[in-house]
Formats: C-alpha cells, structure tokens, sequence
C-alpha cells in the first residue's frame, strides 16, 4: 500500500509542477487535495501515526540518555586511564546495541501500524 501512495503521490506532483494549465488548473488540484485531506478516514489515519509517532519519539531518547548514563558511570570505574576507556567503549558498545534494538523495536510498530491501518 506505501508503494501505491507513494506512486500517487509522486504522479500528482509531476502533474501539478508540469502542468501547462497555469494557476486556475493548480488552485482546482489544490482544492480537490485539500477536500481529500480533510475526509474523515484520513484524519483518524493522521490522528493514529500522530499518537504513534509521539510516544515512539519518547522511547529512543530514554534509551540514549540511559547508554549515556551507562558510560559515564563506566569510566568512573577504572583506575587508569586504559582502564577507564576500555570500560567506557564496551559499555559504549552495549548501548549502541540498546539504541540499534529500541530503534529497530519502534520501526517494527510503525510497519505493524501501517498494515493494520491498510487492512
């Protein structure tokens, strides 16, 4: 389904930027999208990926700011300074992962979301 919005979409700015019909023609084009987006079902759409956006906004930053945390807690831990780098890029090292693994969870409920959405 992204694919066919995304062909509709791109075939609509093609027609509207190559359009020889001049304004008239554009402001109709304009209006007709406006109606479209203002159309019950798209708006529960828009309503739902702006729920879902904000609250899988929050979730990678928590997951940063605890890897920084992490680190910084690392290298308090060593006594010499080769000690304290090693400590700080292994935990360096898992909170990447951490950040790769919330990142990758959230694109996961987004796909979900979207097929649910098209079904």
């Amino acid at each position: 389904m992204k694919g066919k919005i995304g062909i509709a979409v791109g075939l609509a700015a093609g027609y509207v930027l190559g359009a020889r019909a001049g304004r008239q023609r554009y402001e109709q084009i304009k209006q007709k999208a406006q109606q479209v987006w203002e159309l019950d079902p798209v708006q529960k759409q828009v309503d739902k990926v702006a729920e879902f956006g904000k609250s899988a906004a929050l979730a990678v930053p928590s997951v940063v700011w605890d890897g920084a945390k992490r680190v910084v807690k690392a290298i308090n831990k060593g006594d010499s300074a080769g000690e304290k780098i090693d400590n700080a890029a292994a935990e360096g090292k898992k909170a990447a992962d951490d950040v790769r693994k919330a990142a990758e969870r959230d694109a996961r409920k987004v796909a979900d979301a979207s097929a649910a959405a098209d079904s």
